[in-house]
């Protein structure tokens, strides 16, 4: 029972029965209200940490067959359709994409990319941290985990860096040297890096998935065309704001490119493993881009991608079984989806969205449009999880919007802009946050205070650039 804890796990099945046994409500069926139960309970308890994600979502899994709500009557059919996330083509290319990710670990080829940045960039602090930022966008079309490509990649580096120049972790005096800065910096760029690419972090993918049960159609091309203006704006802004707010005291890091130098010197001339994951880099890229008119989608790519680098023993067998985040990230990924899913099938999500359009059926969609998006970023001080922020309010968000007359691709994608840079509000608001707040460069009050005033800048920047750049590309 290491991973359970009672006490949240009772209080998890506590709420799943109050809901279940309250009455259902009018325009409601039965099934969809006894969906939401368990769909409702399973979020309290990744929320409360009862129990591991995967834990929780088989959980979901065991007690959507067993009460048969997705089939009355039908225990094999309810069985079938319970499972039924796992056959979605996004829980896939979201898992694959992590094992392709794996090969730019395994290669070295990410702290290759990393270094060479450094080498360039860093005779200051500043720089040092473009440098590490840029490193991360480069990244974030291939690397869809921002917990590996932050916590795996970036962070060890950005880390040894400060160390370097004599901002000790265990020595409080020196952490505003350096450490401090570049360790929310690089967060917030792991996070504005996530934004840009459909396949940037694990939730994006779940928020094409919901927009599609809408009818809005998102393609990794037309997600990085909207995301591309915004994210570099953000991109220049935040390591210069966050200077002025949070300045090291270390200007200069004149050493910083000798020892990207040495580093790169230690690692030698690229290997033909580096070369073939670059060339499988580059043909992800180009078929992610430019597929769509030869009608192979995203989830194809990643087969190809996957498979390359295996005929050519990039990656192994071994390396595919061995990669536990993605299979973690299949299994809970997949009944999140499905349960989701199914309470829009069922009409759940329009009755929701009827409900609140009920409340707010007066406002103009201009002015409900910055309402929904203030309500759902500032929302994620109560989630621990950003995949379970968007399988909670995503769906039921745009819905209401859309029912409002907001565009539906503005809200789309904005919303799943949201989805990654909510992030910067807490210490554990998104996947690298553990990582970075472990390092102990940032006290909690600086991390809250500091993540406080960079998200109303990066609410301005995608709401108020991001949408006027989407007006003219003609997303609305």
């Amino acid at each position: 029972m290491k991973e359970v804890n009672i006490k949240k796990m009772a209080i998890t099945f506590a709420f799943a029965l109050i809901i279940w046994f309250i009455p259902v409500p009018q325009g409601v069926t039965d099934n969809a209200w006894h969906l939401f139960a368990i769909f409702a309970a399973t979020i309290l308890g990744i929320i409360l940490k009862a129990a591991p994600m995967g834990t929780m979502c088989m959980l979901a899994i065991g007690f959507t067959a067993l009460t048969q709500v997705l089939a009355p009557g039908n225990a094999a059919l309810s069985v079938t359709k319970s499972l039924s996330g796992f056959g979605d083509k996004v829980i896939w290319l979201i898992g694959i994409s992590f094992f392709i990710a794996r090969g730019f670990i395994k290669t070295g080829l990410g702290n290759r990319i990393a270094f060479m940045f450094i080498r360039i960039f860093g005779k200051s602090s500043l720089g040092l941290a473009y440098g590490l930022g840029l490193a991360d966008v480069c990244l974030a079309p291939a690397i869809p985990s921002n917990t590996a490509r932050g916590g795996g990649i970036i962070y060890p580096i950005m880390k040894s860096m400060a160390i370097s120049f004599g901002s000790m972790p265990e020595d409080i005096s020196t952490h505003k040297k350096i450490g401090s800065y570049l360790t929310l910096n690089s967060y917030y760029m792991n996070l504005i890096a996530s934004s840009m690419f459909l396949t940037g972090t694990a939730s994006n993918p779940m928020c094409q998935k919901f927009a599609a049960d809408l009818g809005i159609n998102i393609t990794w091309m037309s997600w990085a065309a909207a995301g591309f203006v915004p994210g570099l704006v953000a991109f220049f802004t935040v390591p210069l704001v966050l200077y002025r707010l949070y300045p090291p005291e270390l200007k200069k890091t004149g050493d910083a490119p000798k020892m990207a130098a040495q580093k790169l010197k230690e690692m030698g001339a690229i290997k033909k493993e580096e070369w073939l994951m670059l060339l499988a880099f580059f043909i992800l890229l180009a078929l992610w881009i430019f597929g769509g008119s030869l009608s192979i989608d995203a989830t194809t790519t990643a087969f190809i991608g996957l498979t390359l680098l295996l005929l050519t023993s990039v990656l192994t067998w071994e390396d595919i079984k061995s990669e536990k985040g993605a299979w973690d990230t299949i299994v809970w990924f997949a009944v999140l989806v499905m349960m989701a899913s199914s309470l829009n099938e069922l009409g759940f999500i329009g009755w929701f969205s009827d409900l609140i359009k009920v409340q707010i059926g007066g406002l103009n969609w201009m002015v409900a449009f910055p309402v929904i998006i203030l309500v759902y970023f500032y929302s994620h001080y109560i989630f621990a999880s950003a995949t379970a922020h968007v399988a909670a309010m995503y769906a039921a968000m745009l819905g209401v919007g859309v029912s409002l007359g907001i565009p539906g691709m503005l809200l789309a994608m904005m919303l799943g802009f949201i989805g990654s840079i909510y992030g910067v509000l807490t210490h554990y608001g998104h996947g690298p946050a553990p990582v970075y707040f472990g390092s102990g460069y940032v006290d909690l009050k600086s991390w809250w205070t500091k993540g406080f005033e960079i998200g109303i800048l990066l609410l301005l920047i995608y709401m108020g650039i991001g949408g006027l750049w989407m007006k003219i590309i003609g997303y609305y």
